[in-house]
């Protein structure tokens, strides 16, 4: 099965970190190999940015959001372009 979740980047030991937003098998550990980056997640500076086409075509065959990770593609309405399902 395969998720789209966040994979921390940046230096270590800092609490400002940024994520990648990735969709990646669930059997993986939050550094592993992913499947591929379909967006990008600063808290820090609320900047957000997301391939659209890709995360569509993952939700379409069946990936699962991370709670954080659907929060962040409700926010950018990226849900009201795919049927009701995440709606």
């Amino acid at each position: 099965m395969v998720k789209l979740r966040l994979k921390r980047c940046g230096r270590k030991q800092r609490a400002t970190a940024v994520y990648r937003i990735v969709a990646i098998d669930v059997r993986s550990r939050r550094e592993g190999k992913d499947l591929r980056k379909v967006g990008f997640y600063d808290p820090m500076k609320n900047q957000t940015y997301l391939n659209v086409p890709a995360i569509l075509y993952f939700l379409e065959r069946g990936a699962q959001p991370t709670g954080t990770v659907q929060n962040i593609l409700k926010k950018a309405e990226v849900f009201k372009e795919l049927p009701s399902k995440f709606n």
